[in-house]
């Protein structure tokens, strides 16, 4: 099975892992947990599984496993499942299901834009101001049907892995649309300034990447560059969203079919003038890369301006320059509302973290978690997981997190308290729309191109982990972790969950593909115990 779809499998997975990330690793007596036998469970482990965990990639390695029944509490498998692993984007399970229960799944983000002035006919004599509520996509990705749309290697991966893709959406839609309204609203001309209102949070540097209030398309420039004709020729450039001051220009060449596509994104001028050098191979598919908004208030204000110009409200002060804080007023009582735009629910934004591993979106949950509180610092958002955790049955001292995304070094795990978790969702009235908004195997998100014919196809739903570095003494990858953990369905509308996972691995050279295959090796290891469970076995 590995070698199905081994080009688009080996992009996909690897971002699905999360992006390369430079953790500090775990080892130990791995060697010997690989081949010893359960310890504890009463199932036996599948010889196919016991064969990936004794492969000679993993002499150092360390394996942790945990399959049970969250009807019973019946432990099918269990390897070290009291002992800390390093998560990565596993650890998305738990600040998003906080976040999840803080505003509920069918929570709407409601961004407002005041009148602060006065009114005369058509003409505000004073400022707009857009009141930014921490809404992740701003309708960039929301499809007609109100459904947030993704790709199986997003767009926020694209300098990290090949092959990354574009929703069709505007990234500009919501923006668009509340400049649509203010224009409904009557007004015509805004005698004065645009400014957007980001005091709902304040930045946590310990974040990365950093959550900010108002967020444009992730807070990146899309860079898509397509081959010209013949080689030789100069590539072809689009980029989005296109807003003043952002410039892009490229000096990408095409070079022969089959040649390298190696494509440099250079910035200054605090990252507004953006450029473009390399290569791109004739006749292969458009090669995406993104460059970080700098400033993505300032950013929010100026597409607001440019939105307003096109829906037909002319603004007087200029587009461009930084966002005016000095001009907000101390509260919007009593003053006229003349825009709104509202969100997908929150369980879409959710499928959207889980599926793609959408790292801006994780570290977003615990600073929302923090404002549902009434605080603007996003470490306040920590006690209330701590007080989600407690509620669900997690001992969150088998926990350890300062991040959201899985990125941080100090962020641990332990199979147990991963699967307290995923056993606390089946008992709740939202299991099934939990479930579905994790990756499923062979079918969608991180997860699409694993397994796309074997049996457990659209049978395993789960969310995956990594955590590697370069291993600069020895001129290899060093894998601090690989994890995957989510529900193997057992037929007639049961299921077990689980968590499997490897810590202390390494790869021969520094060739991504060789992460590729641990990734690859764990969600085989699923496929088997999803199999073994719906055989009844164990």
């Amino acid at each position: 099975m590995r070698g199905e779809n081994s080009g688009s499998l080996r992009h996909r997975f690897g971002a699905g892992c999360c992006a390369l990330l430079l953790l500090a690793l775990t080892s130990g007596g791995a060697a010997q947990a690989a081949s010893s036998p359960d310890h504890g469970g009463s199932g036996r482990l599948d010889p196919r599984i016991r064969e990936i965990m004794r492969k000679p990639d993993y002499p150092n390695a360390q394996w942790g496993l945990l399959q049970q029944d969250p009807d019973n509490g019946r432990v099918v498998h269990s390897r070290f499942a009291d002992q800390f692993f390093i998560p990565g984007s596993v650890a998305k399970l738990f600040g998003t299901s906080g976040e999840w229960d803080t505003l509920g799944g069918g929570h709407r983000f409601k961004t407002p834009v005041y009148a602060v002035g006065e009114r005369r006919g058509t003409t505000l004599n004073g400022n707009l101001g857009l009141v930014a509520q921490g809404d992740l996509t701003m309708g960039g990705r929301t499809r007609p049907d109100g459904t947030v749309d993704y790709t199986d290697l997003d767009h926020t991966y694209a300098n990290d892995f090949p092959g990354a893709t574009l929703t069709p959406e505007n990234p500009l839609a919501g923006i668009n649309k509340l400049a649509q309204q203010v224009r409904k609203s009557g007004i015509t001309r805004v005698n004065g300034n645009v400014v957007v209102d980001d005091r709902l949070f304040q930045p946590e540097p310990t974040f990365i990447p950093e959550p900010t209030p108002l967020m444009v398309n992730d807070n990146l420039i899309d860079l898509l560059t397509t081959p010209g004709a013949h080689p030789g020729a100069p590539a072809q450039l689009d980029w989005r969203p296109k807003v003043a001051p952002y410039r892009v220009t490229s000096s990408v060449k095409t070079v022969a079919a089959g040649q390298p596509t190696d494509i440099q994104v250079t910035t200054s001028d605090n990252g507004t003038r953006i450029r473009l050098s390399g290569t791109v191979a004739a006749g292969s598919e458009p090669a995406l890369k993104v460059s970080p908004i700098a400033d993505p208030a300032a950013f929010g204000r100026t597409a607001l301006i440019e939105a307003l110009g096109r829906a037909g409200v002319k603004v007087t002060a200029k587009p461009t320059g930084a966002n005016p804080v000095g001009q907000l007023p101390g509260s919007y009582k009593g003053r006229p509302r003349v825009a709104l735009y509202t969100s997908p629910p929150f369980s879409q934004y959710a499928k959207l973290i889980f599926k793609v591993s959408h790292n801006l979106g994780g570290n977003l949950a615990i600073c929302l978690m923090a404002v549902a509180t009434g605080s603007k610092h996003c470490m306040d958002g920590f006690p209330v997981l701590a007080g989600f955790l407690d509620r669900a049955g997690v001992d969150r001292k088998q926990v350890q997190l300062l991040d959201g995304r899985g990125g941080n070094p100090a962020d641990r795990t332990t199979p147990k308290a991963v699967v307290q978790l995923l056993t606390y969702w089946q008992h709740t009235p939202e299991a099934k729309v939990f479930r579905n908004a994790l990756p499923i195997l062979g079918v969608d998100g991180l997860l699409a191109d694993n397994c796309t014919h074997c049996a457990a196809r659209g049978k395993v739903f789960a969310k995956t982990g990594a955590a590697v570095g370069l291993d600069a003494l020895n001129n290899r990858l060093a894998v601090g972790a690989i994890t995957i953990a989510g529900y193997l369905d057992k037929g007639n509308g049961r299921f077990d969950v689980f968590f499997a996972g490897v810590n202390g691995a390494s790869t021969p050279t520094t060739d991504v593909n060789g992460v590729l295959d641990i990734g690859n090796d764990l969600a085989m290891i699923s496929a088997y115990l999803q199999e073994a469970a719906a055989r009844g076995e164990g």
